[in-house]
């Protein structure tokens, strides 16, 4: 930039990208400092380098703001790990299967991972059923991105939910069902007793006193 560059000569772009021509770096400094902007190399491999003429400060300053507000909307891909057996009994699957739901639901990916021990190596045939029978109970919010597959002594499958982060929304339509199946029965109930007349006490009945 400026007193920086060393070229006799550069092709040099105007402030607002017209195209001034290929002049001698004194007469590209003598432009720059005339209008108050920068002479910046902007294509140093060029045969001559290209320069032009911005002001850096808002240049570097304008550049810091979109990549800001960029990392900012830019999406980040979680992906949550869970863990099984190959072996593991029904309460321990329920409570995971659980969790993967959770984070599904919240829109991120799920590695799930079989570990397999000692003998159970040899038998990779239980991982992969149990792999498929989690697939096929979480199918209504997750897609298989990755098939199972044996990694070491693991056996690794990667699930992506079936809707974006941003789309997914608390309680969704099966909530919405249960409401409405929750507030039915309150809208046939019959009047209540109070409104009913009492009923009359019968004559042989004496009043408590």
């Amino acid at each position: 930039m400026n007193d920086q560059i060393r070229t006799k000569e550069v092709r040099l772009v105007g402030p607002q990208g017209e195209q001034v021509g290929i002049v001698s770096i004194d007469k590209a400094l003598q432009l720059a400092a005339d209008v108050d902007l920068d002479l910046v190399e902007v294509a140093p491999t060029a045969r001559p380098p290209v320069c032009k003429l911005m002001d850096y400060g808002k240049y570097k300053y304008e550049s810091a703001q979109k990549a800001r507000a960029s990392r900012r909307n830019q999406q980040q891909t979680v992906i949550k790990e869970m863990k099984l057996r190959p072996k593991i009994d029904k309460h321990d699957y329920e409570t995971k299967k659980g969790h993967i739901v959770r984070f599904l639901t919240a829109g991120d990916k799920v590695k799930i991972t079989i570990m397999f021990r000692g003998r159970e190596q040899s038998r990779p045939e239980l991982g992969r059923r149990l792999l498929d029978k989690l697939a096929e109970e979480i199918s209504d919010l997750a897609v298989i991105e990755s098939a199972a597959k044996q990694d070491g002594r693991n056996m690794i499958m990667v699930v992506a939910p079936i809707r974006p982060k941003g789309e997914i929304k608390g309680g969704g339509r099966k909530g919405r069902d249960r409401g409405e199946a929750e507030q039915a029965p309150a809208e046939q109930a019959e009047p209540a007793q109070a409104d009913a007349p009492a009923e009359a006490p019968k004559p042989d009945e004496t009043p408590e006193s």
